[in-house]
């Protein structure tokens, strides 16, 4: 059964909330593209998959089962590099002269290179790494009303 015919029988069959689509990059094994639909009558979810290869990332539309893939088919093209068979995906969140794809595994964060980040720290990173970027301790607050006792 193919991509399109799977979640046509998933509407026929009662799941007629679109709610989302988005993708999961696998690195090697290319994307998974994942598709939640509701049930409303049954109150029950239906996740469904499927995969695309990383070197030609591309799956068929799904905007003649629902029009409400158009917004988020677009907004996965844009951020994982994903065309869509059928969907004239134009750039949605991302300027058009944006490079890269940043929910990829292997984009590389222009800030991260040009500087050490801040915030939380890969394996083998230490405080010692960081140098004057390490951030100091946070004074500790005293509860409302307290005193300031001489020790």
């Amino acid at each position: 059964m193919t991509w399109v015919e799977q979640v046509t029988a998933a509407r026929d069959a009662g799941a007629v909330f679109f709610d989302l689509l988005t993708a999961v990059d696998l690195e090697q094994e290319g994307f998974e593209i994942v598709l939640r639909l509701w049930d409303p009558e049954a109150r029950t979810e239906h996740l469904l998959t499927t995969r695309c290869p990383r070197e030609d990332a591309r799956v068929p539309t799904l905007t003649g089962v629902f029009a409400g893939a158009a917004w988020h088919e677009r907004a996965v093209a844009d951020l994982f590099g994903i065309t869509f068979d059928g969907h004239d995906t134009e750039p949605l969140l991302l300027p058009a002269t944006f490079e890269g794809h940043p929910l990829r595994k292997d984009f590389v964060l222009a800030a991260r290179e040009a500087r050490p980040w801040p915030g939380a720290k890969d394996p083998g990173e230490s405080d010692a790494d960081l140098g004057d970027l390490a951030v100091p301790k946070r004074r500790r607050a005293k509860p409302l009303g307290a005193k300031d006792w001489a020790p």
